[in-house]
Formats: C-alpha cells, structure tokens, sequence
C-alpha cells in the first residue's frame, strides 16, 4: 500500500472485475439491474420498519421492533412489501443508472477503464454518480415512501393507492410534473454522500480482505467475502448520510409538494423542533441492520454477475 499526496490510501490491485473494466458499459447497466432486483427482495421488510419509524410521531411505535410487529399483527406479514413494486421495478433500474455512472466517473479521473482509482477518486465518482442517480431515485422513493405509510390517513385521507402507477397518476393529476418530482432536492442532498460512502466504504473493504485472503487479488474474493465487503459498504452509505434520509422521507410524505430550496433546512427545524437530535437518527437501528444483507447482496449480486459477463466475452 502507498499514499499519494493530497489523496487518500492508494491499493495496488487489479482492475476491478466489474465496474473498471467497463467503464460504464452495457454490462454495469445490466448487472446493477439485477444487483437492485436483489437489493429490494432481501432488504424491503426492513426498509418499511425504517420509513414508519422515520414518519409516525413520536409514541406511535416503542421500537424497530414494535413498528415490525404491529405491522404485522395489523396488516399480516405482505404488509412490510408495501411499496415493494416501486423499487423492485424502479430500484433496477436506478441501480443501472448508478453502476454506470460511478464506473464512468471512475474512467474520467483516472484516463482509463483498467486503471486502479485511489479510494479519494472512488469517493469523487461515487458522489458523482449519487448526483446522477437521484434523477431516477427521487420518484422511486416518493413512490415507496408514501406507499409505506399508507395506513397514514392523517396525511393522505381516505384514498388508498394499490401500487406505484394509480399513485404516479394521482399525484400528477393533483400537482403536475411537482407532484412526481416531490423532493428532489433532498434526495440529492442525500444521494451525495451516502454514495461517496457506499462506494468508498466497498472499496477499502474489498482491497483489505483482497490483500489478506486472496494475495491481492480482488478478482479471486469468494461470494461471502464480496457479501461482507458489500455490507461494510451499505453501514458506510447510512453513516454518512442518514439525518438527510429522515428529512426526504418526511418532505415526500407531506401534505404538498415543496417549492424551492429551502424546504430542507425547514423541514431539518420541524424535526428538530418537535422530536431534538434523536428525531434525525429514529429508525437508524433497522436502517444498519438492513443493510447488511441488501448492500452485501447488492454489491455480491453486481460483481458476480460482470465476472460472468466479462469471462464471457
């Protein structure tokens, strides 16, 4: 290992067998599609627990667990995939779009699909490709959220929505084009460093256990070690930014969608205001949890399916 000035560690490795060696190809579009397909599979449950627990008030639920049981006893167990259709189509193709642009941002910096960016270079592009991802991820998750919270007849009456597309057209029919972009901006406030962190968070693990198990070697890691690389990745992505993912999912659960910028910093007051400090973490324990599984999953799914692409070629 060796340091480069004004960067972070650099590790000599080969190119990574998926995302560098494409850079930003066909094959990242298709392997972060399957890759999301098996995100939302293994980790919807608990991302229901964490956007109720984001959205009720206070005293509604004891706990991850009460939210998760009561879900249960009152809605049976379908009732934690509320919402699942969304992201189980939109989460596919959100993923597509965010491989591929952290593997072209990884291109850019570094003049060539081969070569081993540093983890400073890995942050930049996976920050990048946050950016670029919100433009598919913000409807997805207005979707989804408020698909989640449907039981919430004090913020959306009386109607119920079956799936994402009665609700999409809903929402444009009632506000126009701001009805399906609600809470764009945050979403980027989010996408931004979750995403410097998600990727960053794989790399440094995946070149650790590289350089302890596989002489260096990322190509040679076993599924369970890119699952576990995976996972360190998804704790790393909530870390960094999960205050503002409470802060979306209560701008895209609103009563109307907001206008300007400034709504994030509002909204950030609200729930300061009513809940302090601990209004900005609630629902960050089946946040972590869920993540081990759906980003070890994620990133497993994404770097087998390009070996297989690429050893196919």
């Amino acid at each position: 290992m060796s340091e480069a000035p004004g960067t972070l560690a650099v590790f000599e490795e080969p190119a990574l067998d998926g995302s560098s060696g494409s850079g930003g190809g066909w094959k990242d579009f298709a392997a972060g599609s399957l890759a999301g397909a098996a995100q939302v599979a293994v980790g919807h449950p608990l991302d229901t627990v964490k956007v109720r627990m984001q959205i009720e008030k206070a005293g509604i639920f004891k706990g991850p667990m009460d939210c998760f049981m009561k879900t249960i006893r009152n809605e049976g167990f379908l009732g934690l995939y509320k919402g699942m259709a969304s992201p189980l189509v939109g989460i596919s193709a959100v993923n597509s779009l965010l491989f591929w642009a952290y593997s072209y941002g990884r291109t850019l910096q570094t003049g060539s699909a081969t070569a081993t960016p540093t983890l400073g270079q890995v942050a930049i592009a996976g920050a990048g490709a946050g950016a670029v991802n919100s433009i598919l991820a913000s409807p997805v998750e207005l979707l989804k959220v408020r698909l989640q919270v449907q039981y919430n007849t004090a913020v959306q009456g009386s109607a119920v929505f079956r799936g994402p597309v009665p609700l999409a057209r809903h929402l444009f029919q009632k506000f126009g084009a701001r009805g399906i972009t609600w809470g764009f901006w945050a979403t980027v406030a989010r996408e931004i460093p979750a995403n410097a962190a998600f990727y960053t968070g794989f790399e440094f693990a995946k070149r650790c256990l590289a350089d302890t198990f596989a002489n260096g070697d990322s190509t040679k890691l076993s599924p369970l070690l890119l699952m576990l690389s995976g996972s360190i990745g998804g704790v790393s992505y909530w870390t960094a930014s999960y205050p503002l993912d409470v802060i979306k999912s209560r701008v895209q659960n609103g009563k109307e969608p907001p206008k300007g910028f400034g709504y994030i910093l509002s909204t950030a007051k609200t729930i300061a205001a009513e809940q302090g400090i601990r209004g900005f973490f609630r629902g960050f324990s089946p946040s972590v949890i869920r993540s081990v599984p759906a980003a070890g999953v994620t990133f497993a799914t994404y770097e087998l399916v390009m070996r297989a692409l690429n050893n196919n070629q």
